[in-house]
């Protein structure tokens, strides 16, 4: 049935059609304009306006920066060529009471602006009291929700809760393989890590991480060394499911906070299982495909996977001054473990060169530097061996934190997180990856967090977070001059960031290679 608006709607409409052309003819100074010409001089008189802002925008390109809203309970697609927010969903309308939107990973699509698809992951439980953020909640919803998004050129669609129908809950972060197929989660507080393949949404592969201390005393459960076991996980429950939905498995109660590393040993994190814990972080990607690395925080060692294979095959230990490899011992037909005799010095974040050729991991707290790996041999991890260490006299004690990393596509230089605790302000680091030296660092704003970089290499782009309350917005900093072009307006606080790629060829330096 066809809508025909009422007499009163239509005389409204004459009226209102009449004023505006009025208006346009006491602009022009002429006499009233027939209908038809309106849409043209008005499209002229907007062109005829470009404003400084509009200028701004176009350009850094016509990009699309998915940000998720930490505790806001939000996920924003944000046009750069425009400053338009296109869409956004909130995890509350699905009836998730705990949505903290943490960390997300896009697939390519050829226009991301006619549609494209991206994972977000949430927190849970009592990540809802970290830093005291003010709350009456008492008993927070469990969370830990695996959502996959589609966005379909209008407006954002939840297509599917991959935690529910796997029954692998994980709350950190997300990284897209190579191939685009499949995806990373991992968790800080289950240790526990995983494969997905898209299509599917099935498990390929998860790996639980644990801990046995040399010392089983809380101080010294980490410094004086230990065994970490890696085991094969296996569904347990009916329809191949696993059993780790919501909080079910944490082994401390909330995520380790960026520079959080020494909080378990000083007794700041509470949990049912505090001396067992590595504190998992992120599995990043090797471009070339095979490999893919496993970052543990507290044992300060990235974990080396075979994805062929689906086996450990070498740890490396992010330390200064300790070797470039430990071995990886079988003791089972799913389990493995690693042994060290001390940890020097945790580790956080790491990643790939885009070219594969370097593997980067970030020491923090005890050492604040920069280890690199040559891993320019794609046939054997083992042969890896440490090439660099990019320190600066400025990095010394628990802060800065070396965290977050983005690459320029051609590999020639790495911008790095320097993140103090809120309300310092926090910057970003410019890398040689050449020479692997430290070329300049730009502060910024409190709480700096993941950083982006457009395609075509031109502008990173970084979020500031103001979930602590603080201050917020995402900076676009030029890669040509290394100077901050502008600060763009966010609300509400972010803690990740990605810019939807095009091509399999921009994951090498997407949330596929780096985090």
């Amino acid at each position: 049935m066809s809508y025909k608006p009422s007499q009163k709607r239509r005389d409204f409409l004459k009226t209102v059609g009449l004023g505006a052309g009025a208006a346009v003819a006491g602009a022009t100074g002429g006499t009233l304009l027939p209908t038809g010409a309106l849409p043209t001089l008005v499209k002229e008189a907007h062109a005829a306006k470009v404003s400084k802002l509009d200028e701004f925008y176009a350009q850094i390109g016509k990009y699309i920066l998915l940000t998720p809203g930490k505790f806001t309970g939000t996920v924003a697609a944000h046009d750069l060529a425009s400053g338009r927010t296109l869409a956004w969903l909130s995890g509350w309308n699905y009836g998730d009471t705990n949505p903290i939107m943490h960390h997300l990973a896009a697939f390519p699509s050829p226009d991301p602006y006619k549609g494209f698809e991206f994972i977000v992951n949430t927190q849970g439980g009592k990540n809802l009291f970290i830093y005291g953020i003010p709350t009456t909640v008492k008993e927070p919803g469990e969370g830990f929700k695996i959502y996959r998004v589609r966005y379909d050129g209008t407006k954002f669609n939840l297509v599917s809760d991959i935690a529910e129908k796997t029954g692998l809950g994980l709350g950190v972060h997300v990284t897209t393989t190579p191939d685009a197929t499949g995806f990373a989660v991992a968790d800080g507080q289950k240790d526990i890590f995983a494969e997905f393949d898209l299509a599917s949404e099935s498990v390929r592969a998860a790996f639980f991480i644990d801990w046995k201390p040399n010392n089983p005393d809380l101080k010294r459960a980490w410094v004086d060394g230990g065994t970490m076991t890696i085991t094969r996980l296996k569904p347990t429950l009916p329809g191949g499911k696993y059993d780790y939905v919501g909080t079910k498995g944490t082994k401390i109660d909330w995520e380790l906070v960026p520079g959080g590393e020494l909080f378990l040993e000083e007794n700041k994190v509470s949990g049912s299982r505090q001396t067992n814990t590595v504190a998992l972080d992120a599995f990043v990607y090797d471009p070339r495909g095979r490999w893919g690395a496993l970052s543990a925080r507290l044992a300060g060692v990235a974990i080396i996977f075979d994805r062929q294979s689906w086996e450990p095959v070498i740890a490396l230990p992010g330390a200064k001054g300790e070797p470039a490899t430990l071995p990886v011992k079988k003791t089972g037909a799913d389990t493995w473990e690693v042994k060290l005799d001390k940890v020097v010095t945790p580790a956080h974040q790491a990643g790939f060169s885009p070219d594969g050729k370097h593997f980067l991991f970030m020491n923090g707290v005890r050492q604040n530097n920069i280890m690199v790996w040559d891993t320019s041999n794609h046939g054997d991890p083992t042969k890896w061996t440490k090439k660099a260490v990019v320190e600066d006299p400025g990095w010394r004690g628990s802060y800065p934190n070396t965290f977050h990393m983005v690459f320029t596509p051609d590999a020639r230089k790495v911008y790095v997180t320097l993140w103090w605790p809120s309300p310092t302000p926090n910057g970003i680091a410019v890398v040689d990856a050449r020479n692997w030296k430290l070329l300049k660092s730009i502060d910024i704003g409190p709480d700096m967090h993941t950083l982006a970089i457009t395609y075509d290499g031109k502008y990173v782009v970084g979020v500031f977070s103001g979930y602590q309350k603080t201050a917020s917005g995402i900076v676009i900093l030029e890669t040509r001059t290394d100077e901050v072009l502008g600060i763009l307006p966010s609300v509400g606080g972010h803690h990740d960031c990605v810019i939807v790629p095009k091509t399999l060829e921009d994951l090498r330096c997407s949330r596929c290679t780096t985090t």
